[in-house]
């Protein structure tokens, strides 16, 4: 595996290139959006690396802005900046976009906002424990942390935005911010994957139902009692299960 530091578009960029990738996937491409809940970076090699060598095909971890210093919409101006950029390289529909918790909720974000511009949208998109509703607390996050039972509940209300850092002065219900607040229809094949004690499983599974209400070609899988992001730790079996899962949908959908 190749990595290499690179600008796009003016954004910081990790190139993650297989060596031994077929000819036939030269003409495809996927964009990793980390997560980190939009503070910090938790993982672009990791969750890039996985996928890059499950499917063959170069990934592009993208170095967003982050809040507090930059909130809504920056992260999502710089990922729509590098995917214009890959537009001058790549077909759309051979361009795919991911990613796991603020990444999720970045790339569903960005597919709406894409679509708002009247730019081509890509062929897919995976939404690994995402939230599409910032204007209020889901079931889910009362009840679990990072990783699983709190221990410790205290509903929460639901007049402060969830992340506040993130929304900062934008309005919890602008449709770009809270996708499940947009008109969904016309939105390419979504995978969601999520885990019955994941904070975030009420919100991936509320999107889900938005996504096939829209008539979206839309999955949900959801894995068993464990806690968000699972998919982070390769010593657990089912992680392996879950990145075969995602690979397998991507070379599945983004054209050759």
């Amino acid at each position: 595996m190749k990595v290499e530091g690179k600008n796009v578009a003016d954004v910081h960029t990790d190139i993650i290139t297989p060596l031994d990738a077929p000819e036939v996937n030269n003409n495809r491409v996927l964009i990793n959006l980390h997560g980190g809940g939009f503070i910090s970076d938790s993982g672009s090699l990791i969750e890039g690396i996985p996928i890059a060598y499950l499917t063959k095909i170069k990934v592009v971890s993208v170095y967003y802005r982050l809040a507090p210093e930059s909130p809504f919409p920056a992260a999502v101006d710089d990922v729509v900046a590098v995917y214009k950029e890959l537009l001058k390289t790549y077909q759309a529909r051979s361009i795919g976009i991911f990613g796991t918790s603020a990444g999720a909720i970045l790339t569903g974000e960005v597919a709406v906002k894409l679509k708002q511009s009247g730019l081509p949208l890509p062929a897919a998109l995976g939404m690994f424990s995402t939230l599409a509703d910032f204007s209020r607390p889901s079931d889910s996050q009362q009840l679990f942390a990072l990783n699983g039972f709190s221990g410790n509940l205290v509903p929460q209300t639901s007049d402060r935005p969830h992340d506040e850092d993130y929304v900062g002065k934008t309005d919890p219900k602008d449709p770009v911010l809270s996708p499940v607040f947009a008109d969904l229809h016309g939105l390419p094949p979504s995978l969601l994957v999520t885990s019955t004690r994941d904070l975030l499983l009420s919100n991936t599974s509320i999107f889900h139902r938005a996504l096939l209400g829209a008539g979206v070609n839309a999955q949900l899988v959801v894995f068993e009692a464990l806690p968000h992001a699972f998919w982070y730790h390769f010593q657990l079996p089912e992680t392996k299960e879950a990145l075969q899962n995602m690979a397998r949908f991507f070379d599945e959908n983004v054209g050759k």
